[in-house]
């Protein structure tokens, strides 16, 4: 059975930093791209990044681009969302998916196979 298992969200003051993890376990996902979404309360979910199987290639929505670095480790089957300068704006629930393509770096939700349970990140002014 897949998994993907989120951690490190939390309460933050403005300006603050979180990392987010996300590890995979019942198949890997070294051969496959993969992202973080979040969605806040009654709005979609949303691209935030995604990086390529090998990492060469990382993808940033303009919202989180200079503060949030997203990086992976294929021998633990880790992806991870370093959130720096925070916002009271990127308060939402995060989610970590994978099984997206070996080909290119999907930023649609619709081409991911694989989502976490989500992890709640709350930024207060």
């Amino acid at each position: 059975q897949v998994q993907l298992v989120e951690s490190g969200g939390g309460l933050v003051q403005a300006g603050g930093s979180l990392r987010l993890s996300c590890a995979a376990s019942g198949r890997t996902f070294s051969s496959d791209a993969m992202g973080w979404f979040r969605q806040a309360p009654g709005k979609e979910r949303e691209f935030v990044a995604a990086i390529s199987w090998g990492g060469g290639s990382t993808y940033y929505a303009d919202s989180v681009k200079g503060r949030f670095t997203i990086s992976r480790d294929n021998a633990e089957d880790t992806v991870y969302l370093q959130m720096n300068s925070l916002k009271p704006e990127d308060t939402a629930v995060y989610y970590c998916a994978a099984g997206g393509s070996s080909w290119y770096v999907p930023r649609m939700s619709g081409e991911y196979e694989y989502w976490g349970q989500g992890t709640q990140v709350t930024v207060s002014s």
